[in-house]
């Protein structure tokens, strides 16, 4: 790799993170506030348990606008190239944000507050569908191809950071603000913000060129007419595997890192400041351990560090919760409980993720294909889980048991899924290198 090489992956690397940073920012900053703030603004009810369950409802909104994001930029993405699609994201990104910092409360605009709020998340849902997919690939594409598992997990990155940035500004305004200060018009700082973040994002990502792997498709004419259909063609297997590897990812991620934030605050009684500082801390140290995951796929392979982090992840929901439930509101435990699996765990699973997907498609599909996979899957594993958790936790009487059974089972799952592209891929490496039969002369 040239001089000139290494310095535009250094440029593509940067923009990617950074802007995966302020798209993720902006995307849980709504599902931090979703349970501390809406729920009771938003969606008043005399029941806190139907006032929270319409807030994350509101919260899943979002993924399920996703998977449409993902098709329509993926196909503009796999048609046109990724970095155009990638400022319109990130525009989309930060328009929406920063206008769900002045809507009217229900107490005086009514239901046009929560309607207005569903649409803004909708929009936000939209320009994230179609922003991961095309930061992945930036830097997967222009990586060497031994070191594309490392690269590939940089963007991530911005999960972490932009979950750091989100619950970290909340708990910083939670601490300095009086209660009534904060629930009045402290949060929507939190949302304003993303007004300055957008013209930083959008400065950078015009400063670095196209995915090189990308203009040799479009150099040859090869660029696919419908992206979506040819996405199909051959790979219905590695869609739906695709589909439950992700699994995992989004269960764990939202139950540790949107969903403890309303057990611990609602059921242990801890107070908000001191959950927003775990989940902060886990975000933190997240930052160093999604490339170490990422570069260990590189070195031991891609589906054998996703199998054993999803079930060594997934499994690690029981003890996680019991030290929360056993903790008596010691700070140092609850933190640690949300650290080691969410922090560290956890990045097993995320760090080889990117690459795991983009490996699944040739390049004239990537964008749409490993777009599909994440942001479809999304809705169910995402989306649905808040709700999902409030529901498992009600029902068994405030009783974690059930609902880590169920991050278990998501963990099963996943490693089932890759299990399934491992051998495929095994298959695939054999017949390619048996010999042909010879031709009788």
């Amino acid at each position: 790799m040239s001089t000139t090489e290494k310095g535009m992956l250094r440029r593509v690397v940067g923009s990617s993170v950074i802007g995966s940073t302020i798209e993720w920012y902006d995307f849980f900053l709504y599902g931090v506030i979703a349970g501390l703030v809406f729920n009771k603004l938003y969606f008043p009810s005399d029941d806190p348990f139907i006032s929270t369950l319409l807030a994350y409802a509101t919260f899943a909104v979002g993924f399920v606008a996703r998977p449409l994001g993902g098709i329509v930029f993926g196909h503009f993405g796999d048609k046109i190239g990724r970095k155009s699609m990638l400022i319109i994201t990130l525009t989309i990104m930060g328009i929406s944000t920063a206008l769900i910092a002045v809507v009217p409360t229900y107490e005086k605009i009514g239901i046009w507050a929560p309607i207005i709020l569903i649409i803004l998340r909708i929009v936000q849902g939209l320009g994230l569908g179609g922003e991961w997919g095309g930061a992945v690939l930036m830097t997967f594409e222009h990586a060497p191809l031994s070191k594309r598992g490392l690269y590939a997990s940089f963007p991530q990155i911005g999960l972490s950071i932009g979950l750091l940035l989100s619950s970290g500004v909340v708990g910083l305004l939670s601490a300095m603000l009086p209660d009534e200060a904060f629930m009045s018009w402290g949060w929507r700082i939190a949302f304003a913000l993303s007004t300055l973040l957008i013209f930083l994002g959008l400065w950078i990502r015009l400063n670095v060129s196209e995915s090189p792997e990308f203009q040799a498709v479009k150099n040859h004419n090869k660029e696919s007419s419908i992206p979506i259909k040819d996405m199909w063609r051959g790979n219905v297997g590695n869609v739906i595997a695709g589909m439950g590897a992700r699994y995992i990812d989004g269960v764990f991620f939202n139950v540790m890192g949107v969903f403890s934030l309303t057990y611990l605050t609602n059921i242990i009684n801890v107070t908000r400041s001191t959950a927003l500082i775990g989940v902060s801390a886990a975000a933190f140290v997240m930052c160093f351990f999604i490339p170490f995951f990422g570069h260990l796929s590189d070195r031991y392979g891609r589906t054998r560090t996703y199998l054993y982090g999803s079930l060594i992840t997934g499994f690690s929901a029981l003890p996680a919760f019991w030290l929360m439930s056993n903790s008596g509101g010691n700070s140092l435990v609850i933190w640690l409980s949300i650290i080691i699996p969410f922090g560290i765990l956890y990045a097993s699973v995320y760090g080889p993720e990117a690459a795991l997907f983009a490996e699944l498609f040739d390049a004239k599909v990537r964008y749409t294909g490993m777009s599909f996979v994440y942001q479809f899957s999304g809705i169910f594993a995402s989306g649905m889980t808040p709700i999902i958790a409030a529901t498992l936790l009600q029902m068994n009487n405030n009783s974690p048991t059930i609902l880590t059974l169920y991050v278990a089972f998501s963990g099963i799952v996943s490693a089932l899924s890759v299990y399934w592209i491992q051998r495929k891929k095994s298959r695939s490496k054999q017949t390619a290198e048996e010999p042909s039969e010879a031709i009788p002369s």
